[in-house]
């Protein structure tokens, strides 16, 4: 190439830019846009936390009159056993549904993301646990779990006919696995369309290098779903902290405190024994604690979570 054809090459065109008042513009209107979820959020998650922060301090049953207390009833919730308790207790259903729900969630939703026509009606069938409400859950496993008239006893199966509800041991594994049949469905939804998202063509250029299910399993759609995971296991540890409504309709805290989580400690405390001080400490402590678990999981996302992985995004 010579020099003068090189000289009269007409310049590359450069990228198109948005000039800086363009910028400003459109800056502008998505600030617009997210101020009616902000002023939501506000209203709606903002005054009530600062409110229960306030009752935290003070003393009241919940009918009569408002009365300042301080931090007394911080330090005295904080010195009773029964609230390391129900924190001890929290954590291990959190620890155990996380071990037992991420791997099933995990192989159901890469299962269901498949083309064939049969795992379209298994996939109707794993997602009928999402149209039912805790409520129902509950009152139907205290049914089939009953040792009188359950399932193990209609059957007659002597080794399934335990006190499960009413063993202080048992217990604790009957919340696990009916919280664990409750939410898998939701999270190999999350799964299956993580799992949509992989492009095909990284599975065609495997099966050419001759890889196998399993090896493109581990080298190719568990890498791509690194992020997903980050998002179900947020869902999942938040979810365990508020567990409420399934353990309390199906033992409420029975046997004994077997099964008193934090949520539940706080409701005990407020509604029951007419703490409302006591009681929103542990509100208050329920929102720290899941707040720093949430910033934790996503700061083993990576700082680059935030940014897109599709082109042009």
């Amino acid at each position: 190439m010579s020099v003068s054809a090189a000289t009269t090459r007409a310049p590359a065109t450069a990228a198109p830019t948005s000039p800086p008042e363009h910028r400003s513009v459109k800056t502008g209107s998505v600030a617009w846009m997210a101020l009616p979820a902000l002023l939501f959020f506000a209203f709606f998650g903002g005054v009530p936390l600062v409110g229960v922060l306030v009752l935290s301090f003070t003393q009241w049953d919940g009918i009569g009159a408002i009365s300042w207390l301080g931090v007394g009833n911080w330090t005295s919730v904080l010195a009773d056993p029964v609230m390391w308790k129900a924190l001890g207790l929290t954590f291990g259903i959190m620890i155990f549904s996380w071990l037992v729900q991420t791997p099933l969630a995990l192989l159901l939703g890469v299962f269901t993301a498949g083309t064939q026509k049969y795992r379209a009606f298994l996939a109707v069938l794993y997602f009928l646990p999402l149209l039912m409400s805790a409520a129902a859950i509950s009152i139907a496993y205290k049914a089939l779990l009953d040792p009188n008239f359950g399932l193990a006893a209609s059957l007659g199966i002597p080794w399934l006919v335990q006190n499960w509800l009413g063993s202080p041991t048992l217990v604790l594994f009957v919340v696990i696995f009916v919280l664990s049949w409750m939410y898998v469905p939701f999270h190999s939804l999350i799964y299956q369309g993580g799992v949509r998202q992989i492009p095909t063509t990284m599975y065609e250029a495997a099966s050419i290098d001759g890889a196998g299910t399993v090896r493109q399993f581990f080298s190719i759609t568990l890498p791509q779903l690194k992020y997903t995971v980050i998002t179900s296991s947020t869902l999942m540890v938040v979810g365990s902290m508020t567990a409420f409504d399934l353990i309390f309709v199906l033992t409420g805290g029975g046997p004994g405190d077997a099964t008193r989580v934090l949520a539940l400690d706080m409701y005990l405390r407020g509604f029951r024994a007419n703490q409302m001080g006591p009681a929103s400490v542990i509100a208050v402590l329920i929102v720290l604690i899941g707040l720093g678990l949430a910033q934790l999981l996503q700061r083993l996302g990576g700082k680059d979570k935030t940014s897109s992985q599709m082109e042009g995004m």
